[in-house]
């Protein structure tokens, strides 16, 4: 089936963009194998029932309060539906299970990275990873030195980001083992599309996503502190303004556990307890949406309000399982992940499944040359930020926007690391404005589980869309949306 067969149905006119892998129509027009099913349904709309099914499923996300919140027009946060796109991605199980087994392969690396890093630090006195990236890093956390949690376990929750280049093939861009968020999401594009469409599921054999928070329960659980035969867990929160809280309220009430703030929990002779109305209980596990900085005032940033004084010395003692140990940002680092192809070569003898985009390190003098001398041809990443936040788009850029990116290189090179332009797939979305579909690039971002003897990958992941047109940068806080993602038995 072509795109000149469909055009009076919903996407009208289409036009593959040159140069870019479309992940739904092939260079002549045809349509992928893997969408044809998708496309046979969707047929059976005329572009204003579409409209329609848009309309309402947004009018869904409101009410069930699927938002999120961002900080670039307003400092306190402004509120927003998180926009879902109602044309799903589809990958292939035989695609899939090379995804899964790379991103095990990864998690499992960086996991030993984090247990070594923090205690022999074999890796360092071998000079396979510099030893002052690692302790310049502003998030390697020196509390957690000679300290191992609970079942040897540091990131049991990554957010693997993925790319597929023109060539086809899936890239990591990038890895996120501090606090991944965006799986709320993915649970949420799924109810809004059973509604929708529900009889593809069936007949495409479409991988369940409703499993991960039972998964995840059972996670904590697996790390819970020795001798506690039933963990009593707790999601804390910084607060109903951050930008994640309808994540943080969703998993806690699909978990059935309780979800705090700082203010709703306290230590006592060595132990953490929440305050119900029938009195204290203890709290075993918690998976904490709070950075390193704020969870403990005693110990970190004094003047948080958003932790629990004296948790680290509780962690520290094993009477209570933090989720992501702190400290798993020192692998997070920009620069850390050029060495990660290293790392998994060094702890598991092996060669990397999923491949990294080539990296540029700023710290580097001949490196560093390179990317000034180039800057329209890369984008320029702060090595320890998210969300999107301070990417430099060299071929955006201006004249005078490239000068003061030189100066902040040379000020401080040890925070930029650099990449070439991928050239990330683009995938069929609904445009309101044209009220057409039209192709945008799309990333995917992954979730992996790890507990004590437990692993678990999403089937799935959220897809974001760079709903600008032309743009690459997907991340919701400047301006993407998402998609739903079926791991199809095809």
């Amino acid at each position: 089936m072509s795109v000149a067969e469909i055009r009076e149905e919903i996407l009208r006119p289409y036009t593959v963009s040159e140069g870019f892998y479309d992940e739904v129509f092939m260079n002549s027009g045809e349509i992928r194998p893997s969408y044809e099913k998708l496309y046979s349904v969707f047929n059976q709309y005329s572009p204003e029932e579409f409209k329609k099914m848009n309309e309402s499923t947004k009018l869904s996300f409101l009410l069930q309060g699927v938002t999120f919140a961002t900080y670039t027009e307003n400092p306190k946060g402004t509120e927003r539906i998180f926009p879902f796109d109602l044309m799903p991605r589809i990958i292939t199980k035989n695609e899939w299970e090379i995804l899964e087994r790379g991103l095990i392969q990864r998690n499992t690396a960086i996991n030993l990275f984090l247990q070594d890093i923090y205690n022999d630090k074999k890796i360092l006195r071998d000079k396979i990873v510099p030893s002052d990236l690692i302790f310049s890093s502003v998030n390697y956390n020196k509390y957690m030195v000679d300290f191992e949690p609970q079942g040897n376990i540091y990131n049991h929750i990554s957010g693997t980001d993925l790319i597929k280049h023109s060539d086809g093939q899936f890239y990591v861009l990038e890895d996120n083992v501090r606090c991944p968020s965006g799986v709320s999401y993915v649970l949420s594009n799924r109810d809004a599309l059973k509604r929708t469409i529900s009889n593809l599921f069936t007949s495409l054999n479409v991988q369940t996503v409703y499993d991960y928070p039972e998964a995840l329960l059972n996670c904590m659980r697996s790390v819970s502190p020795e001798g506690v035969d039933r963990a009593n867990c707790a999601v804390l929160t910084p607060g109903i303004y951050n930008s994640a809280y309808y994540e943080h309220a969703f998993l806690a009430q699909s978990m059935g556990v309780q979800l705090v703030e700082g203010r709703d929990l306290f230590v006592d002779k060595g132990f953490l307890y929440m305050k119900t109305i029938y009195g204290p209980k203890k709290c075993d596990v918690l998976y904490r949406r709070v950075d390193d900085d704020f969870i403990d005032p005693l110990v970190f940033r004094r003047d948080s309000m958003l932790g629990v004084p004296g948790l680290m010395d509780v962690y520290r003692q094993g009477n209570v399982t933090l989720l992501n140990a702190p400290g798993t940002g020192a692998s997070d680092d920009k620069a850390v992940y050029t060495y990660i192809p290293k790392i998994i070569k060094y702890y598991l003898d092996q060669e990397p499944i999923l491949q990294n985009v080539h990296t540029y390190q700023c710290e580097i003098p001949s490196e560093r040359d390179h990317v000034i001398q180039n800057m329209e041809e890369l984008v320029i990443k702060p090595v320890d930020q998210s969300g999107g936040y301070g990417i430099f788009m060299g071929n955006k850029s201006t004249k005078a926007e490239r000068e003061e990116m030189k100066a902040k290189i040379l000020s401080d090179p040890r925070e930029y690391v650099a990449q070439p332009i991928m050239r990330l797939s683009s995938h069929s979305t609904f445009m309101e404005d044209s009220g057409e579909f039209e192709p945008r690039h799309v990333d995917l971002r992954t979730f992996t589980l790890f507990g004590k003897n437990f692993q678990h990958v999403l089937k799935g992941g959220l897809t974001r869309v760079a709903l600008k047109k032309g743009s690459l940068i997907v991340n919701s806080s400047q301006g993407g949306g998402s998609k739903d993602t079926w791991v199809a038995d095809m």
